[in-house]
């Protein structure tokens, strides 16, 4: 990547022919890079806030550390990517495809992941804080502890997804499919679930109700009471998550 106007960044080839494996580092603010061929691309310790990914192929890349915050990652192939450490506060990956992406706490606040495809996405504890994921596919996605407040998730799918401990105050969820879907010790409060598809009053009894909370008819909210601990699992290969609750 060396050479180009107004960056600073660097990039080193494995040798490999393939796949071709490639690393980036340094600076590359605001770069160009739409349709790039880059899977199995390391970022280690990148700034690239500001570039444009536009359906470039990034499959089983894996983001050590890095910046993207404001990138443009609309329609990019991210399947089975590592986002560990990394930002990509105010990102847009619209219609972007992350199944299987992978990446505890990873940073998506301000986010636009509208139509994005994140199913069996493992994105324990990451920040959802305010996204905009019209229409996103979770289905069988791990979120648990995950912060999706004040977010907009409508007609999204939540299919199967492990939302266990996951704090969903304040975001929309019209229409939304929870078909299976988690929710032990999620918190709802002020969450709008009034249209949600395939919620059942089981899961919502599993669940932390309170002020503000919208459910669709028939279904009623419980609040959660003394101090419970939430134990998360990791087990087998491939990886399956158990959730343990101690208290209620």
């Amino acid at each position: 990547m060396a050479g180009m106007a107004g960056a600073r960044a660097w990039a080193f080839d494995d040798g490999g022919d393939t796949p071709r494996l490639l690393s980036f580092g340094g600076i590359c603010l605001n770069c160009e890079l739409s349709g790039r061929q880059l899977p199995s691309a390391r970022f280690m310790g990148a700034d690239f806030e500001g570039t444009s990914l536009v359906h470039a192929d990034l499959h089983g890349a894996a983001f050590f550390g890095s910046n993207f915050a404001n990138a443009d990652l609309s329609r990019a192939n991210l399947r089975g990517a590592s986002l560990f450490g990394s930002t990509f506060l105010g990102a847009n990956f619209t219609g972007a495809d992350l199944a299987g992406a992978q990446g505890n706490g990873v940073n998506l606040l301000n986010a636009n992941l509208t139509r994005a495809n994140l199913e069996g996405a493992v994105l324990p504890g990451s920040v959802l804080l305010r996204v905009e994921a019209r229409e996103a596919k979770f289905g069988h996605a791990q979120l648990m502890g995950a912060n999706l407040s004040e977010g907009h998730f409508e007609r999204a799918s939540f299919a199967g997804a492990n939302l266990a401990a996951a704090t969903l105050t304040g975001a929309s969820f019209a229409g939304a499919d929870f078909g299976g879907a988690s929710l032990i010790r999620a918190a709802l409060a002020g969450a709008d679930l009034s249209s949600a598809k395939r919620l059942t009053q089981p899961q919502i009894d599993q669940a932390c109700g309170g002020p503000g909370l919208r459910l669709p008819p028939g279904l009623v909210g419980k609040t959660c009471k003394g101090g419970s601990h939430l134990i998360i699992l990791r087990q087998g290969n491939p990886a399956k998550y158990v959730v343990q609750v101690d208290g209620r």
